[in-house]
């Protein structure tokens, strides 16, 4: 399993920066990631010689760049390279004068500025608007899968989950400026791309990949880089990845989902090779989930995916958890990732730390300032009392 981060890059008031190539450079040179040039390369298809330490790389805004574990085997591996490589962009940023923060939105309202690049460039000029105003930074799990077979048979089996996933890690309440009322407003911001949202379910790998074939057919969307399901075949490794939730404020938080995805993936595989039915749900329907999910995250009421009526969130992820235990228990992972799920229902999400912030200081450039600490793990006591909270 692996993990992808994107975290934006702000400056001591709060304000997402556009020095993220700055901050790039700056690890590229240290041996700890790709620069916006040689990334721009590598998306083109050319053979520039990346190092296979880069593990910090640019994303479509200035302000923003991604992280990306190796492949772990534990989740307390996945939490060691969390945390060691969050720090090394912090590290970096801190060089050009600024800080990283896990944040899905910016609280504060700004003007994306996009990274340069020709890959980068057609997206902007393809989708204008929408292009120009995503800020958003998600997190995506990566699980192994023997190949795609079983990965269909996965996403087959795991996509009435996906919402859940999209609660939990709800983060982005905020955007430009304003409370939107959303747990996760990025979500929101996320589906005005084409080709974003549920899929499936499959009757095969040969049907998922014609579905892709047909999605690039269109020319609506660049590449298959751009095919934006909520869960996906990765098109460069031997994974199922998933991609609704935010970027999580803190790392113990990041091992919980991702110790959730690696016990649905192998959850749905077992079935699947029990010959276990594929849980029907529209893709409408799902879709509805996922709003449902992004309004409230833990707080209020998600679409249950046994039933597709609404229940308590506690009550939804305590079925989730049922649903996966064996699967954890096997990996001597269901005591620390039923404390998580715990811990997240006790003292609530990214967003709800973020709003009590603001409730407490009127001021979102504190709510940033709070996030740099829980991002890096080096909270203030105040900050550490708001979030135990």
């Amino acid at each position: 399993m692996g993990v992808e981060e994107e975290l934006l890059v702000v400056d001591a008031d709060g304000i997402p920066v556009a020095r993220a190539p700055e901050t790039l450079l700056i690890a590229a040179r240290r041996g700890e990631g790709e620069d916006v040039h040689q990334h721009d390369l590598e998306e083109q298809g050319s053979d520039v010689d990346v190092p296979e330490t880069a593990h910090l790389v640019p994303e479509l805004k200035a302000q923003q760049l991604e992280l990306g574990t190796p492949v772990c085997t534990t989740l307390a591996e996945v939490g060691a390279q969390l945390r060691h490589w969050r720090s090394r962009a912090d590290a970096a940023a801190s060089a050009v004068g600024s800080r990283v923060a896990a944040l899905a939105t910016s609280p504060v309202d700004v003007a994306p500025v996009p990274t340069e690049g020709e890959r980068y460039g057609r997206l902007h000029e393809a989708f204008g608007r929408t292009a120009e105003e995503v800020l958003t930074c998600g997190c995506h799990v990566h699980v192994s899968v023997t190949d795609d077979e079983e990965g269909v048979a996965v996403l087959n089996r795991i996509r009435v989950w996906l919402p859940v996933l999209t609660a939990l890690s709800a983060n982005s309440p905020f955007w430009q400026g304003l409370d939107t009322s959303y747990a996760s407003f990025r979500s929101q911001v996320w589906h005005r791309w084409p080709s974003a949202g549920p899929a499936g379910p499959f009757r095969d790998a040969g049907e998922y990949h014609r579905l892709v074939a047909a999605v690039l057919a269109t020319r609506t969307v660049l590449d298959d880089g751009m095919v934006y399901f909520d869960a996906r075949l990765s098109a460069n490794w031997p994974t199922v990845e998933v991609r609704t939730a935010d970027v999580l404020l803190r790392v113990e938080d990041v091992v919980t989902l991702t110790g959730l995805v690696r016990g649905l993936v192998e959850t749905a595989a077992r079935d699947a090779r029990a010959g276990g039915a594929v849980p029907e749900m529209p893709a409408e329907v799902l879709r509805l989930a996922g709003w449902r999910a992004s309004r409230s995250g833990l707080a209020g009421e998600l679409v249950h995916p046994r039933t597709g009526r609404p229940a308590p969130a506690a009550d939804v992820l305590a079925d989730l958890l049922d649903h996966v235990r064996p699967a954890l228990a096997e990996a001597g992972d269901e005591r620390l990732v039923g404390d998580g799920v715990a811990a997240l229902l006790a003292r609530g999400t990214g967003a709800d730390l973020q709003r009590q912030v603001h409730r407490e200081t009127g001021d979102l450039a504190a709510v940033v300032r709070a996030a740099v600490e829980a991002t890096t793990g080096e909270a203030t006591p105040r900050a550490a009392a708001v979030a135990s909270r």
